[in-house]
């Protein structure tokens, strides 16, 4: 509507304007409407054109995200705010990065359901109340329309991917005489090889994570026993004799496509043997395979030998038939022999860079996978002590940073976490700003998924609390959380260990506060880390102040005893350090409440801790909390019992009574002399 509106009368208003259009001189000059000449291919003299001639202007074509993508350039990130995907409910807010990783899994749960509605019931969503209405958000008509055995119905259930149904009917015109053309019966293996002859639920679809990764990785997590199987091989989706091998061996008729579609489909689900078995025989039969099959032969090279110089072998032995077969290598090629050279030691370290060189002789652009498989080759494949220098991440960074990525390999989204990781092992705080510049470069970010954010940000974090100056991490970490990632236990340690070196631990209550909202005020060993620091020395008042609040908050946790809430045991250390916060603060019967805990959960006060608690005690004028801690050391037995009376009658202005009460109390020394007596 606005184009026709533009299309009826702005062109003449412009004419019109034009002709009144006068230069400063008081000449009218003739304009007109027309693009550059670069656009149009030609200039157009003035003088040629006459006042009533237009020059339309080449037509633009947009981007149909144009104007959204305009629109989100104008608005910045809320540092205070929750990812977009939880505004839907604000009860759903995650306060941590396990709540927020649960709740995006109850989403995308959510999201399964309702597609499993759609798919199973479509005949109780007829109606279409949207305007305008969106098909692609519309149940699909899975029911197949044409009924009979004939190989047209065969091909409807294998386009609507119902794999029991497909094989069946199969099954049936074999039976029934009728031939199956070589054509539908490779889609058949197609959609059986791709589902590994299971039912094409949308929960099967998803292929697990690959199980088995190189040496020294995550070493705290190979503590289990290595598993001598690859990935889907602990799953029964490739059966002996299943029916895509049945089918196959049925065929009366096979060519190329048949043997790389099973090959293809035994190295997805875990059966690497069979698949190179498979391999051979297309040899023998003098087919050629494809592209996609030679990367999935070169992926399945670890799972077929064991040492290191085998592996590589085999893989040249594919490379070699690639020549012979003439099949042009494609970047999955280069990023498959890149991802085996990672499981090869020290051969992979000599000649990952031969084969990158190799791919750009080719002319093929690296992708993130490739630089993340060098990265793993040349740092994640060795012990932290052995990295070396960062010539090769140096390198790397310097070439990613020129360019902005699309998604080509599914390990693409592997790359910034891992690099991430490679700056903190190298403790490098210049190449994780590097790094961080080229993820906010154009659409890189969106490699990270709300899965892996987190996991890259708590990286950064970490290392600038290691690396950088105090008031850049809290400037970072004001900025960060909870728009960019949730601090882990972990995070906040580091935290707190930058702000103990920097002697800024008056950041401490802010810190706290955040450890509250992050549900981390019951973790024993964060807790007594917040209480050794508060504790250590002795700070100004308001100070103290604002430590014995948070002291008070870390008792008040302690004593919670909710039904679903295991009850924190009070450690020796802990204790005394609340005690001491207490205490500095000047308030006395908190701090005295606590020190009658000592005595029931066995556990000693350290001298530091008497000593505090009296001059608490003599700051409030309070003898008798004085005299009650004397008896209270004598009940323990402590060898302080007599230097602790006598600092109470030195110091504190006592009644007959009290004196009485004081000199009644008798330490282990006095008793053990009476008995001798």
């Amino acid at each position: 509507m606005a184009a026709r509106r533009l299309g009826g009368s702005s062109w003449q208003q412009v004419v019109s304007l034009s002709r009144r259009c006068c230069v400063p001189g008081g000449r009218r000059e003739r304009y007109r409407c027309s693009s550059s000449s670069t656009a149009l291919g030609k200039t157009v003299d003035s003088s040629e054109v006459t006042p009533e001639e237009i020059v339309l202007p080449r037509k633009k074509t947009w981007d149909k995200l144009a104007v959204l993508q305009t629109l989100a350039s104008t608005v910045k990130r809320d540092p205070t705010a929750a990812h977009y995907m939880f505004y839907d409910d604000p009860y759903l807010m995650p306060r941590n990065a396990a709540t927020s990783r649960l709740f995006a899994l109850s989403k995308e749960s959510g999201r399964n359901a309702a597609k499993y509605i759609f798919t199973n019931f479509p005949q109780y969503f007829d109606k279409t109340f949207a305007e305008p209405n969106v098909p692609c958000l519309m149940p699909e008509d899975l029911t197949p329309q044409i009924e009979g055995l004939s190989e047209e119905a065969l091909k409807e259930r294998i386009h609507l991917r119902r794999v029991k149904d497909s094989v069946n009917l199969f099954d049936q015109l074999v039976q029934a005489g009728t031939p199956v053309s070589l054509e539908t019966t490779n889609s058949l293996l197609d959609l059986l090889c791709f589902y590994g002859d299971a039912e094409s639920a949308p929960e099967k679809e998803e292929e697990g994570k690959e199980d088995l990764e190189e040496a020294g990785v995550n070493a705290s997590e190979q503590a289990a026993p290595k598993r001598q199987f690859q990935k889907g091989s602990f799953s029964p989706r490739w059966r002996d004799n299943n029916n895509a091998e049945r089918i196959f061996k049925t065929m009366p008729e096979r060519n190329a496509h048949s043997y790389c579609t099973m090959i293809r489909g035994m190295v997805k689900h875990g059966v690497s043997a069979k698949a190179y078995d498979m391999y051979i025989d297309l040899l023998n039969e003098r087919h050629k395979a494809d592209v996609h099959t030679f990367n999935a032969l070169i992926t399945a090279v670890p799972y077929l030998k064991e040492k290191f110089v085998e592996r590589w072998e085999l893989a040249k032995v594919f490379l070699n038939h690639m020549v012979e077969q003439q099949v042009q290598p494609n970047l999955l090629t280069f990023n498959a022999l890149l991802k085996t050279l990672r499981r090869c030691g020290g051969i992979g370290r000599s000649m990952a860079l031969l084969v990158f060189k190799e791919m750009e002789a080719l002319g093929i652009e690296p992708s993130l996978a490739t630089y993340d498989h060098l990265l793993s080759i040349f740092y994640r494949a060795v012990s932290p002590t052995d990295l070396g220098s960062s010539g090769i991440i140096s390198e790397v960074l310097g070439d990613i940073e020129k360019r902005s990525f699309t998604p080509q390999d599914p390990d693409d989204a592997n790359f910034f976490v891992n690099a991430m990781q490679v700056c903190c092992d190298l403790k490098d705080i210049k190449l994780a700003y590097q790094l961080n510049k080229v993820m906010e470069k154009g659409d890189n970010w969106k490699f990270l998924a709300v899965d892996r954010l987190n996991g890259y940000w708590s990286k950064f974090f970490s290392l600038l609390c290691m690396m950088e100056q105090i008031d850049v991490v809290l400037k970072w970490y004001k900025a960060m959380p909870p728009s960019l990632f949730y601090p882990t236990p972990k995070n906040i340690m580091d935290l707190l260990q930058a702000l103990d070196a920097a002697n800024h631990l008056e950041e401490i209550p802010s810190v706290w506060e955040d450890v509250k909202q992050l549900g981390f005020n019951r973790r024993q060993e964060l807790l007594e880390e917040l209480l050794s620091l508060m504790s250590r020395e002795q700070h100004p008042e308001e100070i103290q102040l604002a430590f014995a609040k948070c002291a008070e908050d870390i008792k008040a946790a302690h004593e919670q005893t909710g039904r679903e809430q295991i009850p924190l045991e009070w450690t020796g250390s802990a204790l005394g350090s609340v005690v001491l916060l207490f205490s500095r603060a000047g308030r006395t019967q908190d701090a005295w409440n606590l020190m009658e805990l000592f005595q029931q959960i066995n556990r000693i006060p350290t001298d530091q801790v008497m000593d505090e608690f009296l001059n608490c005690a003599k700051r409030t004028s309070s003898p008798d909390e004085a005299i009650k801690l004397v008896k209270l050391a004598a009940s323990l037995g402590l060898p302080s019992v007599q230097r602790l009376k006598n600092r109470t009658q030195e110091e504190f202005e006592l009644s007959e009574q009290q004196k009485q009460t004081l000199e009644s109390v008798k330490s282990d020394g006095d008793s053990s002399d009476s008995d001798s007596d």
